[in-house]
């Protein structure tokens, strides 16, 4: 970056008439030369002695010519002085790159090159026609001084490049880094942005007292000698801010911790914020101001060396930013509180916008997250992992949503779903339907029941809710898979030999679409098999259709299944990994979601069924039933728990039941019974009088079991419960 310079030396004037040196003597090119190998001991000096050779070449030229007389000072010749002086003043080594306009600004970045070095210079000597010269006669050569109206140009340039900096942050601290790069040094040599703590939002009515916390400093390191010994006493005995003892926050801070200011109602401070516009650290008012801000262990500057700008955002002001310039550089001008009012305007502006826009996302990432499972169920026979990538890390908000939901009979519903869209509509649409489909599966209706329901439900929302979404049932007694489909990319089976199979099944419509019949499919899920059920951000992008993207699904399930070996299948979830890292750059075009689902199964010997006709003798059976699978199973410490609890749960069936009820055992890692019957009505418990004869039965099952809970079904219900196995049969 450019910086301001901090010398108001003009250059030597040239001679230009009389004498020796007078153009047509033949000696013009000596003097040209001079002045080209002359090496000035500072920036300004290289300029304006570039600029002095230009023109004295020029004027060689023109004797040469033939022509006589002194150029005149907008001629060719001043052309050419002002020019190299400009490119002189180009090729000066800079000192901060950070805070130059970017490459791609083109021809804006050249004329906020010309702003950077001309908006901190303070006037030269004028001539007698008003202009600035560089001898200061009125026969003198334009030098390294430009005229005041080119001066208030480059400021121009320089508020154009320092707010388009200012603009392209897009959160918090990326908005104050840009007006600290944009400020240090080209206008101040250091910066102190205060923010309030915390920051009100949108039209919030902050309570409490006013608290600024400095929130980032930046400084030119080093300035001048201020950071030596010598120099850093030099300005604590001349009353001056001694800028190496500044507190700096950011990547080359010194302190860890930020500093607070509490504003004092009705203080120095309070007055000056409520004012709106800024003020020299010299103003009335403002140096009290100035020494609440900074604290007392840092001394006030003298004069006008410092710029105290009130952050006002839409509302009400949330900070203020000084900007500070050391002894060894011209003091601010009053077209300099100007500058920092824009500077200080833009900021706050963008500031409050990064606010809304935090709070935006945190609130559509909460809602994604809330609407997501925190967790999966971990039901019998099935091993369940899954994954969620949202398109861009900024907008962690879609409509992609996945579900495992356990059913009665230890079965499981597997879901996945897209819901057009990826803003905060689209994922409160989403919301609803994976409610309604939480819902529609409690009931235990079919895949493609559930489908036509959700279709129903989304004509209501609006006519343009559209939803693919993929349901299916997995079974783990009978090993069998129930699938329908509304639109959705088909699921991948991975076979425990390493095969990876696409299913084959019904594409159906969208969900929305209305008037469409859904079909479902049954198919084997052979234990040790993997089910991937995925949304179409896996699969499809900008670079490949989406059958081709299936087709590499396909590959890199197989290509991981050999790695792992064909005797055993590869570990869930480092599966799911091995899927997502075959996204390219190119690939994160929508949300991923990715639900895997191992199937375990329960073998036909851990399993017992038994119909039992709706007679006063079914408890009875009912106890005889479950003592001899206990003893085929080795069980036969449970079976007084069991004979107990099945003849309750099977006596209160028997009441109300007038089709066969059924009775079912499962033995995995826990022993698991099952009774069904025709009855929608679902048992309560209740506390039982002490003269009530009845009433006790759910007591005892309660008490007893590990866990029971009763679901309806589209035929009746189902009632369970849950022992644990003793120690020596317990499964982990």
């Amino acid at each position: 970056m450019t910086e301001y310079p901090t010398s108001q030396e003009g250059p030597q004037p040239v001679a230009s008439g009389g004498g020796t040196d007078e153009p047509g003597h033949g000696k013009a090119p000596i003097a040209a030369e001079a002045v080209r190998t002359h090496a000035p001991d500072s920036g300004a000096g290289l300029a304006d002695s570039a600029a002095a050779a230009a023109a004295t070449d020029a004027r060689a030229a023109r004797s040469a010519a033939g022509g006589g007389g002194l150029p005149h000072p907008r001629g060719e010749a001043g052309a050419a002085a002002r020019n190299a002086a400009g490119d002189a003043a180009d090729e000066q080594p800079r000192t901060r790159g950070e805070g130059d306009a970017p490459a791609g600004d083109g021809p804006a970045r050249a004329r906020d090159g010309d702003a950077a070095r001309n908006a901190g210079r303070a006037p030269g000597p004028r001539g007698e026609d008003g202009d600035d010269t560089a001898g200061g006669g009125k026969g003198g050569m334009p030098g390294g001084e430009v005229t005041a109206a080119r001066r208030e140009g480059d400021r121009l340039r320089f508020v154009g490049a320092a707010t388009r900096r200012i603009a392209r942050g897009i959160d918090l601290d990326e908005i104050v880094l840009g007006l600290c790069r944009a400020t240090v040094p080209t206008f101040s040599d250091a910066i102190l942005v205060y923010l309030r703590d915390p920051l009100p939002v949108g039209d919030e009515r902050p309570v409490g007292q006013v608290v600024l916390r400095l929130r980032r400093t930046d400084r030119l390191r080093p300035i001048d000698d201020l950071t030596t010994v010598e120099g850093a006493g030099a300005a604590g005995a001349a009353g001056e801010l001694d800028f190496s003892q500044l507190p700096l926050l950011g990547p080359q801070g010194d302190l860890p911790a930020a500093e607070l200011c509490e504003i004092r109602s009705g203080g120095p401070l309070a007055e000056v914020l409520r004012g709106v516009r800024p003020v020299f650290g010299s103003a009335a008012g403002a140096k009290e101001a100035l020494a609440e801000l900074l604290g007392s262990e840092h001394p006030v500057p003298r004069g006008n060396r410092a710029v105290l700008a009130p952050l006002r955002g839409r509302r009400r002001v949330i900070g203020a930013a000084v900007f500070l310039r050391s002894p060894e550089r011209p003091a601010f001008e009053q077209n300099d509180l100007l500058v920092a009012a824009q500077l200080a305007t833009h900021t706050a502006l963008g500031i409050d916008k990064a606010v809304l826009y935090g709070r935006e996302a945190y609130i559509a990432d909460e809602l994604q997250r809330t609407m997501l499972p925190d967790g999966l169920p971990q039901p019998t026979g099935v091993r369940l992992a899954s994954r969620y990538l949202p398109a861009a890390e900024t907008a962690r908000v879609g409509g992609d949503w996945y579900d495992a939901i356990p059913l009665p009979g230890s079965r499981v519903a597997l879901v996945v779903g897209d819901v057009m869209g990826h803003s905060m509509t689209s994922a409160a649409i989403m919301g609803q339907l994976r409610t309604t489909a939480q819902t529609l599966a409690q009931l235990d209706l079919p895949p493609a029941e559930v489908l036509h329901h959700l279709d129903e439900q989304a004509q209501r929302l609006g006519s343009d809710r559209m939803a693919t979404c993929l349901y299916a049932v997995y079974d783990p007694v009978s090993h069998r898979i129930t699938i329908a489909n509304a639109g959705h990319p088909p699921p991948v089976l991975l076979h425990l030999g390493g095969r990876a199979e696409v299913l084959r099944v019904p594409p159906g419509a969208p969900i929305g679409v209305g008037g469409v019949d859904f079909e479902a499919v049954e198919l084997d899920a052979p234990a040790g098999a993997t089910l991937l059920l995925y949304t179409d951000g896996l699969v499809e992008s900008r670079l490949r259709d989406v059958w081709t993207g299936i087709e590499l699904l396909r590959e890199r399930l197989a290509t991981t299944a050999q790695l792992t070996g064909l005797d055993h299948p590869p570990p869930l979830e480092a599966l799911c990994d091995d899927v997502l890292d075959m996204l390219g750059p190119g690939d994160r075009d929508d949300d991923i979601a990715l639900l895997a689902a191992r199937f375990d199964g329960i073998a036909p010997s851990d399993v017992a069924y038994w119909f039992l006709d709706p007679e006063e003798t079914a408890p009875g059976r009912a106890r005889r039933f479950a003592r001899r699978a206990l003893t085929r199973w080795g069980l036969e410490e449970l079976t007084d728990s069991l004979e107990l609890l099945v003849s309750e749960v099977v006596t209160n069936a028997v009441r109300y039941a007038e089709r066969p009820v059924t009775l079912r055992l499962l033995r995995t890692d826990v022993l698991r019974c099952e009774v069904g019957d025709d009855s929608p009505q679902l048992p309560r418990q209740r506390r039982a009088r002490d003269t009530d004869e009845g009433g006790r039965g759910l007591f005892l099952v309660n008490r007893m079991a590990r866990r029971w809970g009763a679901t309806r079904l589209s035929s009746g219900k189902v009632v369970w419960f849950e022992l644990p196995l003793p120690g020596p049969h317990e499964r982990r």
